[in-house]
């Protein structure tokens, strides 16, 4: 009987990539939980594969192979105590910086603990025998295989990563009986780049420069991003805490967030992604993703990543521009002109909306004080602003790396320490702010703070229009989006308590006593007191804001796509799904 590769597909990538990845030696021990990756190596003329009773020997044998031929080495064993065995050879290549990849196969870790044979608990290694061990379980799903070929990639580059060392595969099996697959899946390679690394080309077309939460930009790598957008027709997609200060940015969140309307620019051939969590939430398209930073990690934010450029964000730019002045095809600069004109026709055609968070950012931002500082309440609050663009000299922050409510006002208070003769603006919500409402009574808190607290009684972003938690209508209040604490929208208990502190307390509930306040508190001069300015909204309101915002252009593919949508419904959406997959 003619035997082929297994069908169990989470295998099926990790040989597809071993050979991608140019990786043929292989040392094999016996087993039946290794019995679909052995038989499926064994049949494929590619791979050079050795014997190996005993997987201590196994692993001793990769290291001298390893060593003589330069070139990494697979191991393969079942399961019980026979990944035991490798211990002993894995801490001599650990030292020696030995590319060993050893798979140990397993059965579904949820059996651990009850009593089945040959179930051993993997999770718990010495921190010397492996630089990075990974878990590859059954592929359900797209998102399974996602995750299984960049864990399985991740792996691969380990082993040659900072000098090198053993990986880790610890590969779930079915114990499939079925070898009918003649071919191996096409599978996305991932590769890292160095500095001394020959660059790869960049594709024509559309490039998008997308910055996540970035410190403060030197005017070197300024002029250099500046620099490579005019050489290669791209744009620089910002939000708040971006920082980038340059004469390429563009602030997606308002185009990208249309509801019915998918706007071309929003769509690029290639995506450099520098900097770190973004808030922003931001549809933008790409064929595929580059990754510059000098961490070298493995980061697939976009599911699309093809290069990590392990180097500065200044040295990659300064290679591609030195690689511009030298190829004879530069592209004609109009992507950043495309941006403009959609931002400017969405938002030259705002209607009037209620008072909200939203509102508030459209009035506000434009007068902030010039070399100020933002910060942020993450999710509502970051949505709202990213809507609109900033002054130049402004910088923005938000706490995006943990993505917490608990800490934002700390933030802002930690970071106006720094400079007591700049002005340090916070907005955040009422809940962010009780979490955190005793940080104002830190007595290093100067008078260079601004404080704004939209207070609409909830958490509510569970309560937008398009928000998983909005199906439970009133009910999302109760305990959802945390609804009626802290005094139900109390008109003098954060009064109270920010006077006592010594600070300056204004409020407004509507438009008029907002505007009428606005310029005490963008005031550009460092008053005698720091001011907590609280505002009062209605969940409702801020709800009904941003689905004004995100309804302002609409396509004929927008709407008949939105329409589908709410006619199937979720159930009828994932059916759908399932049945074109067939």
């Amino acid at each position: 009987m003619d035997t082929f590769y297994t069908n169990e597909k989470h295998t099926q990538i990790l040989i597809a990539l071993m050979k991608k990845h140019g990786i043929k030696k292989i040392i094999a021990s016996p087993g039946a939980t290794n019995i679909c990756l052995v038989a499926s190596l064994q049949n494929d003329p590619y791979f050079e594969i050795y014997s190996s009773v005993d997987e201590r020997s196994a692993a001793y044998m990769a290291c001298g192979l390893a060593a003589e031929s330069g070139e990494p080495v697979v191991l393969s064993c079942t399961g019980a105590t026979a990944s035991r065995n490798y211990m002993p050879g894995l801490t001599e290549a650990f030292y020696r910086k030995l590319p060993i990849l050893a798979i140990t196969s397993t059965q579904r870790i949820d059996r651990i603990g009850h009593n089945v044979p040959q179930v051993i608990d993997r999770s718990v290694e010495p921190n010397d025998i492996f630089n990075l061990s990974v878990y590859i379980p059954e592929i359900y799903n797209d998102e399974d295989r996602w995750s299984c070929e960049v864990r399985i990639n991740e792996a691969i580059l380990e082993l040659k990563h900072h000098g090198g060392g053993p990986v880790h595969i610890n590969l779930v099996t079915n114990y499939s009986p079925i070898y009918d697959v003649k071919e191996l899946p096409d599978v996305r390679v991932i590769k890292r780049i160095y500095y001394n690394s020959k660059m790869p080309e960049l594709p024509n077309g559309k490039i998008g420069i997308y910055v996540g939460a970035h410190r403060e930009w030197s005017k070197e790598l300024t002029d250099k991003v500046d620099k490579f957008c005019s050489l290669y027709n791209a744009v620089v997609f910002c939000d708040h805490t971006s920082n980038y200060k340059g004469e390429y940015q563009v602030f997606p969140s308002l185009v990208a967030s249309q509801d019915c309307y998918r706007a071309a620019c929003c769509s690029v051939d290639l995506l450099l992604h520098i900097g770190d969590i973004s808030g922003a939430y931001v549809a933008i398209f790409s064929n595929k993703t580059w990754r510059i930073n000098i961490d070298g990690k493995i980061c697939d934010t976009f599911k699309n990543l093809q290069y990590v450029f392990e180097m500065n964000e200044e040295d990659f730019f300064e290679k591609y521009i030195e690689l511009a002045h030298i190829s004879t095809n530069k592209q004609q600069n109009t992507f950043l002109l495309e941006w403009q004109n959609e931002y400017k026709d969405i938002y030259n055609n705002i209607p009037e909306i209620p008072f909200s968070n939203p509102w508030i950012a459209k009035n506000t931002i434009s007068h902030l004080p010039e070399n100020s500082v933002l910060h942020l309440g993450i999710l509502n609050t970051l949505r709202s602003w990213n809507y609109f663009e900033v002054s130049s000299t402004v910088r923005g922050y938000s706490n995006t790396g943990g993505f917490g409510i608990d800490g934002n006002t700390s933030s802002l208070i930690g970071a106006s320490l720094f400079d007591s003769n700049k002005l340090f603006f916070g907005i955040v919500g009422d809940l962010s702010f009780f979490y955190d409402m005793n940080s104002l009574g830190n007595h290093h808190v100067k008078n260079n703070l601004r404080l704004m607290i939209i207070n609409n009684g909830k958490g509510a972003e569970f309560t937008m229009y398009n928000h998983l938690g909005a199906k439970f209508r009133e009910k999302t209040n109760d305990y959802i989006a945390a609804a009626n604490h802290y005094g139900k929208k109390s008109a003098v208990l954060i009064k109270h308590y920010a006077e006592d502190l010594g600070f300056e307390y204004i409020s407004a509930k509507n438009k008029e006593e907002y505007l009428s306040n606005l310029e005490k508190f963008v005031n550009p001069n460092i008053l005698e007191k720091s001011i907590v300015f609280e505002v009062f909204t209605d969940s409702k309101d801020e709800s009904e804001a941003h689905k004004i915002i995100r309804n302002i252009k609409k396509s004929k593919k927008g709407i008949v796509k939105k329409m589908v949508k709410d006619t199937l419904g979720e159930k009828g959406i994932l059916l759908l799904k399932n049945f074109i997959k067939k």
